[in-house]
């Protein structure tokens, strides 16, 4: 072979390999990386109920009777001692006819005993007889006329006027001034770190962007064994009576601070066809799989439980095109 040939092919082999290289560094996938940093982490619980009234009353007779009027419809504000409900009074008519005849029996008896013309034991039997009767009167006015026992909102009616009463309470008013309360399922395992007194933060839909300060102020004293849960009762102020009945509130406590991992919200990835979430780590130009448990999200970034380390490099961006082992290139900045 002429020296020249051989020149040439020595000159054009080597660059034909660096060529290839180059093709095969390119098609490698692109992605983004950061680090996973361990820092101190509000550990925050969020639990989610219905406003409750603080105290509620049932207002029904004791007997069935016929209802004459309503006063009242469901959402109502009431006062204390207000006519909320009348009923049928014929009984109550027929009763006080009875009474103001004994009575007239009586005050005739006790007459005739002052002067000698009466016995003592015939004053005594109609004494007794008035007595059983007035309060059986008292008793069906009582019940003839329903008033409320406490200032608050009417949260249900049952019957309208011409029913007769029955086994349900005519009205159900409730006290949502000056507290309500909501009633929350705490989590088994938080509820060595919650205590009550303890305050917390309460939202509601009904007022977007406003949080309200609440208090826990009382807790079951026993587990409810279906849901592995205790109910705490928790007071919220509500000297307006702004916050209603029915309404969705969620009930933000602080339990502390804990040293966790924080990675930026992008590095974690949801797999398709099922809840877990996984992060891509990055080490010596690979990266690698690791199934992660999410915390709670702060602002852009999440807090892992578990599955990531503090210093480990994560991938941000390019996990479209990535895999579990497979060599990458990083972005250039």
């Amino acid at each position: 072979m002429p020296l020249s040939m051989a020149a040439i092919l020595v000159a054009c082999g080597p660059k034909g390999n660096d060529t290839a290289d180059a093709q095969a560094e390119d098609e490698r996938p692109v992605v983004d990386i950061d680090v996973a940093h361990t820092r101190p982490v509000d550990l925050m619980r969020s639990y989610t109920a219905n406003v409750e009234a603080d105290n509620i009353n049932n207002i029904a007779p004791s007997m069935s009777n016929r209802i004459r009027s309503i006063t009242v419809d469901v959402g109502d504000h009431v006062s204390k001692g207000q006519i909320l409900v009348t009923l049928d009074a014929a009984n109550a008519d027929q009763q006080r006819i009875n009474l103001e005849l004994t009575e007239r029996e009586y005050n005739r008896a006790v007459e005739l005993l002052n002067i000698g013309a009466g016995t003592q034991r015939q004053v005594d039997q109609l004494k007794a007889q008035l007595d059983a009767q007035r309060t059986q009167y008292e008793n069906t006015m009582t019940n003839t006329v329903l008033r409320s026992p406490i200032s608050g909102v009417v949260t249900a009616r049952n019957y309208d006027p011409g029913d007769m009463s029955g086994q349900q309470p005519v009205l159900t008013v409730g006290q949502t001034t000056p507290v309500v309360k909501v009633v929350i399922n705490v989590n088994e395992s938080d509820l060595a770190s919650i205590k009550t007194g303890m305050p917390v933060n309460v939202v509601f839909d009904a007022y977007e962007g406003e949080t309200f300060d609440g208090r826990i102020t009382r807790m079951a004293p026993a587990l409810d064994v279906n849901t592995r849960t205790f109910p705490a009762e928790v007071t919220v102020a509500n000297p307006q009576g702004r916050i209603r009945p029915g309404m969705f509130a969620r009930v933000d406590i602080n339990l502390g601070v804990r040293d966790n991992v924080v990675v930026p919200d992008r590095a974690v990835v949801k797999q398709n066809g099922s809840a877990n979430k996984f992060v891509y780590t990055y080490s010596g130009g690979k990266v690698a799989y690791k199934k992660v448990e999410l915390g709670q999200r702060i602002d852009d970034s999440y807090e892992l439980l578990s599955g990531i380390e503090d210093g480990d490099t994560v991938v941000v961006s390019g996990q479209v095109r990535i895999a579990d082992g497979i060599d990458v290139q990083l972005k250039k900045n």
